[in-house]
């Protein structure tokens, strides 16, 4: 596990990209500085690990390009202690820049073969997510709600209505919406039955499944 001032310089290289595509959230671009990337992809892949590009990480998923991860955590407005829930843990990336953003973290993935790697490899990086849990992210977590913020890391062909009714009123869901290609999607619920639709142009992310395997 290791994590190298060449890695430092990487990541630093990457802030710097990331801020000249417009990602101004200075919290986000600090996680962003301080997470070891590398060590959330196949060893493989460590040489590439701060370019801005997805990759895959096994079970046909990838983890997601750094560009992304940095808009859709800015756009959850994240404050500390904030209750979130994460469909699609993934390689823990994502679930890392929300942690360092002081979020209290509920995750879930439904590809058996990455819960388990990622639940061994959070402690190891000392990344404490409240709860990570093996299921089908369309049903999210009802015992742990209603949550300040939602991010749904699958594209998905429309938003599942557990999810919407998990949300307290105020906070914020943000999920990529489509079949080929997705628009980045907030919704903020406004009170018990309205929300607040804005949408972001286009990304690509591979399908949110149903049923865990």
């Amino acid at each position: 596990m290791k994590d190298t001032a060449k890695h430092q310089g990487l990541r630093n290289q990457l802030v710097t990209t990331l801020e000249q595509k417009g990602i101004t959230d200075r919290a986000v671009l600090e996680a962003i500085k301080k997470i070891p990337r590398h060590l959330f992809l196949n060893s493989s892949f460590e040489d590439f690990a701060y370019q801005d590009k997805a990759f895959p990480i096994g079970a046909g998923q990838t983890i997601s390009q750094p560009y992304t991860v940095a808009f859709q955590s800015q756009l959850l407005e994240i404050k500390k202690d904030h209750k979130v829930l994460e469909i699609g843990t993934g390689s823990g990336y994502q679930t890392a820049v929300l942690f360092m953003l002081g979020a209290k973290v509920y995750t879930v993935e439904r590809q058996n073969e990455l819960f388990k790697t990622t639940s061994n490899l959070f402690p190891k990086l000392n990344i404490r997510p409240k709860h990570v849990s093996f299921g089908d992210g369309y049903k999210g977590l009802p015992n742990f709600a209603p949550f300040d913020s939602i991010i749904v890391t699958a594209g998905a062909p429309f938003i599942p209505q557990p999810l919407m009714a998990q949300l307290k009123v105020g906070g914020r869901l943000v999920i990529p919406l489509g079949e080929d290609v997705q628009i980045m999607t907030l919704l903020i619920r406004k009170n018990e039955t309205q929300f607040e639709k804005h949408e972001f142009g286009e990304f690509r992310f591979v399908p949110l499944l149903e049923d865990k395997n």
